[in-house]
């Protein structure tokens, strides 16, 4: 099976996993709920919760975690080669991914509750830009940080984030999945929509479709399409939904379309495209707010450094930690003998 056909069987099965959460949630329409308490509240929680329900959300995401978790440590310490086709672990991890889902889906219909009755929204979305973020240091010699220039960044650094990248990001992706019950409000099914995409990405370690540009960067430029349209449905269209589709636009303008290959004169025409298209926005809805733009951006690429930073701390104390070997005595060269 090809890497692109594989993937296509990918977004099909998103596609239908996603159908079944839109049906699933009509039965809990009637769920009372609290009244909106403002941006940092997450509504779709019970207003009385109980011990069975809290453990329902975090055994669930517990035991999604340990297993999800395990087979990333089995493929790279027993398969560790890339292949065009799914090794049996990618089968195996799509399985018990597929039966996650199908626990989440019975969990919520029982329980209704997610993660969210316990930690704060900010949480959950803040996995998913941290996800963004460690992406952007692991490409930066492939693609560049700023129009293909790459930022001074350690190569020790980038394969430490290249190795261990799958552990994190399977954090983000089922930590964020199992945060929301699975409802089948317009930005639930755009979240979990993505949130199934991510793991199947999750899915595939260690073969070619996992590294396939394009669907890399489709699963980037995917945040912005889910930050706009959950904007726009939660506060309408006068709302900040601007500060998430330019910000979003800006990091692929200023990054991410310069690794797949397109020419300078197309790089170009998106640029001022990006350009011209903020400025008609921010014209229409008032000039002085163009700024927040650059509020996504400068906290992703500001992220970048403190991450590098704290992966150069640690690989650095990693190694004032290490046992030294003792020195080796050096061994004198035999003295030289006159001859008679």
């Amino acid at each position: 099976m090809t890497a692109r056909r594989i993937l296509l069987l990918g977004v099909a099965a998103a596609a239908l996993l996603t159908l079944g959460v839109w049906a699933g949630g009509f039965r809990l329409l009637d769920q009372p709920l609290l009244p909106d308490q403002g941006p940092s509240w997450y509504v779709w929680k019970l207003p009385d919760p109980t011990v069975w329900t809290r453990l329902s959300a975090w055994g669930g995401y517990l035991a999604h975690q340990l297993v999800s978790w395990g087979l990333i440590w089995w493929a790279q310490t027993h398969v560790r080669r890339y292949s065009t086709t799914l090794h049996p672990i990618n089968v195996i991890a799509l399985l018990a991914n597929l039966g996650f889902i199908g626990l989440h889906q019975l969990q919520t219909q029982l329980f209704y509750d997610g993660l969210a009755q316990d930690v704060s929204i900010y949480s959950s979305q803040g996995s998913v830009i941290v996800l963004l973020v460690v992406v952007l240091l692991m490409e930066n010699r492939r693609r560049g940080l700023a129009f293909g220039r790459p930022a001074p960044i350690k190569d020790e650094i980038i394969a430490f984030a290249r190795k261990y990248h799958g552990y994190l990001f399977s954090w983000a992706a089922i930590y964020t999945f199992w945060y929301h019950p699975m409802l089948n409000t317009s930005g639930h099914l755009i979240g979990f929509f993505y949130m199934f995409l991510l793991l199947v990405q999750g899915s595939l370690f260690l073969t070619r479709a996992h590294t396939n540009r394009i669907w890399t960067l489709a699963l980037e430029l995917l945040v912005a399409v889910h930050g706009t349209l959950v904007a726009i449905m939660n506060t309408g269209p006068n709302g900040l939904w601007p500060m998430f589709l330019f910000g979003f636009l800006a990091i692929f303008v200023i990054t991410q379309m310069h690794g797949i290959g397109l020419s300078r004169r197309t790089r170009w025409v998106i640029g001022i495209a990006y350009v011209v298209a903020a400025l008609g926005v921010y014209l229409w809805r008032g000039i002085g707010s163009i700024p927040q733009i650059t509020w996504i951006p400068l906290a992703e690429y500001g992220l970048v450094v403190v991450l590098a930073l704290l992966i150069w701390a640690g690989l650095a104390i990693a190694r004032a930690a290490r046992p030294k070997k003792p020195d080796q005595p050096v061994e004198k060269p035999p003295a030289r003998t006159s001859s008679s």
